[in-house]
């Protein structure tokens, strides 16, 4: 492993920004993502009360929980919390109580019982941060191969070597299979979840069929559905959602998959090099949804759909930013042009701006309004657009 360390600062800021407004703050994201780095490093800059629910000293110190949260002032972390959800309900009344400077800051893996909680029991007190591994933001436009290739994980992205990095992958997928699930309070069988997360690997970039994968694998319809959300809710697999109104053409109104870190993607399929990758059938599924996780990562997942018509007319990503809307064709191609289904898609969901993003490096104009832009231009534009009107066309 490098000595490098990646700066985190807009979620350290969006974190400073919730303990400021909110008198409970749950930083959500994937096992190893860097949440307990972070939150640590908080934590030291405020001389914070820190409890690890993996650790059976912190477990110890947390017996009665009411009695020994009641007594703590400042900055107070709970990190695993979704160990014990017990104690949301503990929260609610210490808030409900409030203590001048008193915060508190929840640390999860993203399970469903975590979420549950603490929308439900927490309501109107609660401000959640979700975290994933690094992006292009984090880690620069020089590394964007790398990041591509490796993964968002720092123990990933951070390995000394490209086979270093995949013997860590290969191995966080074995442990998270093997307990992460069961820590998250989901038992499903590990060699039943690994022949799914491997079948939606081939799947990525795809619109979910659940019966032909269930027929597949040899499983129920709704083992199936139920073993997807579980990954979906683990942060591991993306469901990216259709767009569809009433346009006078028959629209799709399945979900794409995807798997959400590239790093994973890669080993799932077991390629061992970038080199393999290249010369791969997915290597054009891999970058659309390389590009599609960072352009979410700043629009938000609630802001997030693709669009396809029966006929064929697809939109890779479909952003609603300040109001309007933002298309995104992903090609991975050295000179994308102009396709008819980039015109269907103009014309039927009257976007404001279409975007098609390649892996080149320069950035020109295909007509008024369409743009073809490397990623970190992408990027930057998408940031641009979400902080102030764009104006129409």
């Amino acid at each position: 492993m490098t000595n490098a360390r990646i700066e985190r600062r807009v979620l350290r800021e969006r974190l400073q920004r919730g303990l400021r407004d909110s008198p409970v703050v749950a930083l959500v994201g994937p096992r190893q993502c860097g949440k307990t780095t972070l939150a640590r490093e908080i934590a030291h800059s405020r001389s914070a009360t820190y409890f690890d629910l993996e650790d059976p000293v912190s477990l110890q110190r947390l017996e009665e929980p009411k009695t020994a949260l009641a007594a703590l002032n400042g900055l107070v972390v709970v990190d695993e919390v979704q160990r014990r959800p017990e104690l949301f309900p503990v929260l609610r009344v210490l808030v409900d109580a409030p203590r001048p400077g008193r915060r508190f800051l929840i640390l999860g893996s993203a399970s469903p019982e975590l979420l549950r909680q603490g929308s439900e029991t927490l309501a109107g007190r609660i401000a959640i941060v979700d975290m994933a591994g690094f992006d292009l933001g984090e880690v620069s436009g020089a590394a964007l191969r790398r990041l591509w290739w490796r993964g968002g994980f720092p123990r990933s992205f951070l390995a000394r070597s490209n086979a270093a990095s995949a013997a860590w992958r290969q191995d966080f997928i074995r442990t998270f299979l093997d307990r992460g699930m069961l820590q998250l309070g989901l038992r499903i069988p590990p060699p039943a979840l690994r022949r799914l997360w491997t079948m939606i690997a081939h799947w990525h970039g795809q619109i979910w069929n659940a019966s032909e994968i269930a027929r597949s694998l040899g499983e129920a319809h709704v083992t199936v559905k139920r073993h997807l959300d579980a990954l979906t809710g683990a942060l591991m697999v993306r469901q990216l959602q259709p767009w569809f109104e009433n346009l006078g053409k028959r629209q799709v109104k399945a979900p794409k998959v995807y798997v959400r870190d590239a790093g994973l993607l890669h080993a799932l399929l077991d390629l061992a090099s970038p080199a393999t990758l290249d010369a791969h059938p997915k290597v054009g599924a891999s970058w659309e949804g390389f590009v599609i996780e960072e352009l979410i990562g700043i629009a938000g997942e609630r802001n997030a759909y693709y669009w396809r018509t029966q006929a064929g007319a697809e939109l890779d990503l479909l952003l609603m930013l300040q109001g309007r809307r933002i298309g995104v064709e992903v090609k991975y191609a050295d000179a994308p042009s102009m396709t008819r289904s980039m015109h269907v898609s103009i014309e039927s969901l009257k976007l404001d701006q279409l975007y098609v993003v390649y892996p080149g490096t320069e950035e020109y104009a295909l007509r008024p309004g369409v743009d073809v832009l490397p990623l970190p231009m992408a990027r930057e534009s998408l940031l641009a657009a979400r902080s102030r009107r764009l104006p129409r066309r």
